[in-house]
């Protein structure tokens, strides 16, 4: 498995060869009870703009945020693509490749 900070940035491709965009966010499920909390990646938040890598918006706890940056946040992520996990197929060297279609994808 990837460290977070090599995700981030990498350019992602569908089955197709079709450009997506850059993952710009990983979302993660942390698993409490265990004597170390562990996490597992859920899946990539992908977008073509790189603007949500600079702000870091999505790194602050819900409800915690104003208006203001809720407002912003809404605006910057309106074009990112949710990618579950398990439609990476391969990653690496800069790139992730999916075993799903672009138009198989969801809105973050």
């Amino acid at each position: 498995m990837a460290s977070v900070s090599e995700l981030i940035g990498q350019s992602v491709w569908d089955v197709d060869g079709i450009w997506v965009g850059h993952v710009v966010d990983i979302r993660v499920i942390r698993h409490r009870g265990e004597l170390q909390r562990s996490q597992t990646v859920y899946g990539l938040v992908v977008s073509a703009n790189r603007g949500p890598i600079m702000l870091g918006l999505t790194r602050e706890r819900p409800g915690r945020r104003g208006w203001l940056s809720r407002l912003v946040a809404r605006m910057v992520y309106a074009g990112c693509t949710f990618v579950p996990w398990s439609a990476v197929d391969d990653y690496g060297e800069g790139e992730v490749r999916l075993s799903a279609g672009r138009k198989e994808l969801t809105r973050a």
